[in-house]
């Protein structure tokens, strides 16, 4: 399933949002070498967290740096493994990254999405602290954002492409499929040895976001909001269009 675009009007430009993305897309450029192998493999190393490496005495062998570096917990999170990697990851934080952001206002968000990432980071060290693999991607950090949009806009209509096919789902659908995934996918690689996606950082980073959200939103940029929560407004597109209904 890829989510297409939601029924979720946009209140503000949506600043840190736009950053986000651009900060990513620079990251893939200048450091990745647009995937590059060589440019690829030396970011990846440099840049991403591994947990085996940040809890290394000094005295073993590591995979990529001479030292562990805790700046990995953040730096990973603009690295990413292959075209479809980014393009994906930056497609959901385009369609659900808004709508956060207009909840708790550009600076907030922009806190909220490094905390949710690092809060990823924490799951999956702790899945396997001894690990060699290295870890990349924005997908932890945007797993808070859709643990934050299921909490502040369950019953948005989502339009996902599934197959040939488009159709409105809740949100609340959408996104609980999705991290049920994520647990499924968490549970089975528990034990791997090989590289794969970071299930526990998406898991973590979802649980985060549904919890900071509650910290992070602000209620007044939310109370006319036809969307929020579960007691949506009658028409809540036509309300929401009405210029009286906008403060």
């Amino acid at each position: 399933m890829i989510p297409i675009r939601d029924d979720n009007p946009q209140v503000a430009t949506p600043i840190a949002t736009y950053t986000l993305i651009g900060l990513n897309v620079l990251a893939w450029v200048l450091l990745q070498g647009f995937g590059n192998e060589s440019a690829l493999n030396a970011s990846v190393c440099n840049y991403g967290l591994i947990p085996g490496d940040l809890f290394s005495d000094g005295n073993g062998q590591r995979v990529c740096r001479a030292s562990g570096e805790w700046s990995g917990l953040v730096s990973s999170m603009f690295m990413h493994g292959s075209w479809m990697h980014i393009i994906g990851n930056m497609w959901f934080l385009w369609v659900f990254g808004d709508n956060i952001e207009d909840s708790m206002g550009t600076a907030r968000f922009f806190i909220f999405y490094i905390l949710s990432g690092l809060a990823a980071a924490a799951a999956q060290i702790l899945s396997d602290p001894s690990s060699m693999i290295p870890m990349v991607g924005a997908s932890g950090a945007i797993g808070g954002v859709m643990g934050a949009y299921i909490i502040l806009y369950p019953k948005v209509k989502v339009h996902m492409l599934i197959f040939i096919m488009i159709v409105r789902i809740p949100a609340i659908a959408m996104l609980g499929y999705w991290v049920g995934v994520q647990v499924l996918g968490g549970i089975s690689s528990i034990g791997a040895t090989g590289g794969g996606t970071a299930f526990w950082a998406h898991v973590g980073g979802f649980a985060a976001g549904a919890l900071l959200v509650l910290i992070f939103k602000d209620e007044e940029m939310l109370v006319n909001h036809p969307y929020y929560g579960w007691n949506q407004k009658a028409d809540p597109l036509d309300i929401w269009q009405d210029p009286k209904n906008r403060q």
